[in-house]
């Protein structure tokens, strides 16, 4: 009998992470000089939220799935679809699908949609503080920008929350574009060139 020789190929991919925050810094970035009065409308943070927002962070959802790693895979993709869905809202709401959906948006909605997000969010910020210090400080930002949105769209204290919302996307786009090169550096120069911080270690045993 033929003797079949089986050999076992491991296939390694590349960490996505750095594109996945850039992604996240570029869309949080422009986004915010809109909510921060810097700039005016949404028509042009449309395309940054579809191709950064979205399909950069899809990008790096798909890869760290391979990398079988399901914290990555699951901020990745839930943040992906986030920007996608805004997108569409505002697209909505502009009328760009007709008048007939234009006229029967009610702001309250994406409140709830906020809502559900923040919490999502809550629970990714306990991964997120076991995986490097500029990641949690990342989320603890999205938790305070989902709060300020979730309130500002059922008008609660607008200005404040508005304002809450506003400053807590500039400093995600700061702090993500810190941690996109992070990754990138750290990994090319094969040394800590940027540290990140150490995990808090208060949720692993």
């Amino acid at each position: 009998m033929e003797k079949i020789d089986v050999k076992n190929v491991k296939v390694v991919n590349a960490d996505p992470s750095a594109l996945g925050l850039f992604g996240l810094a570029m869309v949080t970035l422009v986004a915010s000089s809109q909510k921060l009065g810097i700039t005016e409308g949404v028509s042009f943070v449309i395309p940054w939220a579809i191709f950064l927002g979205a399909f950069a962070q899809l990008f790096a959802c798909i890869n760290d799935s391979k990398r079988n790693n399901t914290f990555g895979t699951t901020a990745f993709g839930g943040y992906a679809f986030f920007w996608f869905a805004v997108a569409m809202s505002w697209m909505i709401q502009m009328g760009a699908f007709g008048k007939g959906l234009q006229s029967t948006v009610d702001p309250k909605q994406l409140g709830f949609a906020f809502l559900g997000y923040l919490i999502f969010t809550l629970f990714m910020t306990i991964g997120a503080a076991e995986t490097h210090k500029v990641l949690f400080i990342i989320f603890v930002l999205i938790d305070f920008l989902f709060l300020g949105l979730t309130l500002s769209s059922f008008d609660i204290a607008y200005e404040f929350t508005h304002k809450l919302a506003a400053y807590s996307e500039l400093f995600i786009a700061i702090f993500s574009f810190y941690g996109s090169a992070a990754s990138v550096l750290n990994e090319h120069l094969g040394r800590e060139f940027l540290p990140v911080g150490k995990p808090l270690g208060i949720f692993i045993k």
